[in-house]
């Protein structure tokens, strides 16, 4: 009994150790394979990419009340733009939309507004709530509809899409942007939208991906530091200059 007792505990000491340099060599190639894929940007002073010409920020409830007063005072003057969050759904508001939008407009910074599109949702009703409680006016940049989640049923969404972005150009006079990642981008959007500008979010430093001239704004970090911000903030450059 004791020998045999004596070669399972061998037998668990060389198990474990086993564990302990599996685990260590996952974690080597996991370590590998993320810093391959994605080498996010997280600082604002960062040099803007070749075909890319101005830097922007998107916001919403999720960054708190903003201090925009040492945003703009210590600000880097390459952030020329904003987007901010207006609503989700048929029934959310964000309820930092009114504030930032009032704040934007005293500090005269290019900005404008973004829908959160819920697919298992009326597309018109979305519109109709989104319009609601945001008016378009001459200076702003153009709408968007910020896609992020799916159905299963891909003709149903693009439909949908459709509907809500008809909605709002016609009662805007504006195109709306479809924002939404590099993946839906490629699988699902790139072929339907043909006439419709993109803002693809993709953490990977390849710029190379944004060739596409449909695509006018790249979500390059979603973990960005700026000024006035408390906690991390999406970063984007523009393939245009934003007065």
């Amino acid at each position: 009994m004791a020998r045999r007792k004596k070669n399972r505990s061998s037998l668990q000491r060389i198990l474990i150790l086993t564990i302990v340099l599996s685990l260590g060599a996952g974690y080597l190639v996991f370590k590998n394979f993320t810093s391959n894929q994605t080498v996010e940007i997280t600082k604002i002073d960062e040099e803007i990419p070749a075909g890319f010409k101005a830097r922007g920020i998107d916001i919403s409830h999720h960054q708190s009340k903003i201090n925009w007063e040492q945003f703009f005072a210590e600000k880097d003057s390459s952030i020329q733009f904003v987007y901010c969050k207006v609503t989700e759904g048929t029934s959310f508001i964000d309820n930092k939309w009114n504030y930032n939008r009032s704040e934007l407009q005293k500090y005269k910074i290019s900005h404008g507004a973004y829908h959160f599109f819920l697919p298992h949702l009326d597309p018109l009703t979305q519109a109709k709530h989104f319009l609601t409680h945001y008016r378009y006016r001459k200076n702003d940049l153009p709408p968007v509809l910020d896609v992020e989640t799916e159905t299963g049923n891909d003709s149903e969404l693009i439909k949908n899409m459709k509907i809500w972005l008809d909605f709002i150009e016609n009662e805007t006079g504006e195109q709306p942007i479809i924002y939404t990642s590099y993946h839906f981008y490629k699988t699902k959007f790139k072929t339907k939208f043909s006439n419709h500008k993109f803002w693809v979010a993709n953490y990977a430093n390849k710029p190379e991906r944004f060739k596409d001239d449909r695509i006018i704004y790249w979500q390059y970090s979603e973990s960005g530091e700026v000024p006035g911000i408390s906690g991390k903030v999406d970063l984007n450059y523009s393939k245009s200059i934003i007065q």
